[in-house]
């Protein structure tokens, strides 16, 4: 917090800042003798009426008085990361997005709409990387029409907690009724250190056949998932054969793209749990990505994944950012079809990882 010559503590922010990350500490509670305070760090992306409104690394969006302000200040755009490789939000955006391709997409200025038949909300919703070209809500006009035309809910895919990342258009969809669906991070770590560890029995291929399917958390998976598990610069299938007559035991998938290699569908089968079979796919995988000249790793992982979180976090990978998918809200007057129905959350066509 910022002290005065007086050394007290002042608000150094005013409603200028908005779009700029602060630190601000509030009164929460008054007591006969104690005072509580609560400190919030995010980025501020309203200040209206007497009521700031600041979106955390998270994505949370925390609204808080003005007249309950002690003490606030512009602190920098992101914090140093102390370990991992360096990246802008901008290049993991674009280096993930590759890796799953959608069937058809769409350029509306600096924004891409992407489609494929509802397989997976990546391949499936806007990336905005910039500025559309036209007002925002002309923007999600035309984004709406687009995706009811192929007969898809329209998300908007938003980042938020690092620099250049996208709080304020995550307030304004907000402020149109959108609704933040599925939340999940992306996490980043060197690969060489992946690659450390022995990994018998990991057979690679370039294609996903019927045995890799069949362990594949989405089941009928048809042709144009397999474009999308296929596509990118250079996708790598990893098996752990199981018993015979059964669906192997682990597999994964990893998309080398110049210094990135990015891992995803690393599953195990519940009773070979524990055994070190992911580290082992993960391991054949990062060897084959830097036998290609990458050296750094990403993958995606839900916040609510807490095995999932421990695994990759013993494994070197820390946060990077978070991505949310928004989900527009139905027309007005709207009675069927994508505009009040479509897969839910628990969809398997819209699974996020």
């Amino acid at each position: 917090m910022e002290f005065s010559a007086a050394g007290r503590l002042e608000v150094r922010v005013t409603a200028a800042d908005v779009g700029k990350r602060v630190s601000v500490r509030r009164l929460t509670d008054y007591g006969d003798t104690v005072e509580k305070f609560t400190d919030t760090v995010g980025v501020l992306t309203s200040w209206d009426d007497g009521v700031l409104l600041i979106t955390r690394r998270t994505g949370e969006q925390v609204r808080i008085m003005e007249s309950s302000l002690v003490a606030a200040k512009v602190v920098p755009a992101a914090p140093a990361r102390r370990r991992g490789p360096a990246a802008s939000y901008e290049e993991l955006a674009r280096v993930t997005a590759r890796a799953w391709p959608p069937v058809e997409s769409e350029r509306l200025g600096d924004w891409e709409l992407r489609a494929a038949d509802g397989f997976t909300r990546r391949a499936n919703s806007v990336l905005p990387l910039g500025d559309p070209g036209v007002p925002l809500d002309e923007a999600l006009t035309y984004v709406r029409d687009w995706y009811a035309a192929r007969d898809l809910p329209a998300f908007v895919q938003t980042a938020t907690g690092a620099e250049g990342t996208q709080e304020l258009l995550c307030a304004e969809l907000e402020a149109r009724g959108w609704r933040r669906e599925v939340s999940a991070e992306v996490w980043t770590g060197a690969l060489a250190p992946l690659a450390d560890r022995e990994a018998p029995g990991v057979r690679l291929s370039r294609t996903a056949d019927e045995a890799w399917l069949g362990r594949y958390q989405r089941k009928g998976v048809g042709g144009t998932a397999l474009r999308v598990l296929g596509g990118g610069p250079s996708v790598w299938f990893a098996t752990v054969p199981g018993a015979e007559g059964e669906e192997p035991a682990a597999i994964g998938r990893c998309v080398v793209d110049g210094r990135w290699a990015g891992f995803a569908a690393v599953e195990v089968a519940p009773e070979r749990r524990r055994q070190g079979l992911a580290k082992a796919v993960m391991a054949a995988l990062a060897g084959r990505a830097l036998e290609e000249g990458a050296s750094a790793a990403w993958l995606q992982v839900e916040t609510d994944n807490t095995g999932a979180r421990e695994l990759y976090a013993r494994m070197g990978f820390g946060p990077h950012h978070a991505y949310h998918h928004y989900r527009r809200p139905p027309a007005p007057g709207a009675r069927t079809g994508t505009d009040t129905a479509g897969p839910g959350p628990g969809d398997e066509r819209y699974r996020s990882t």
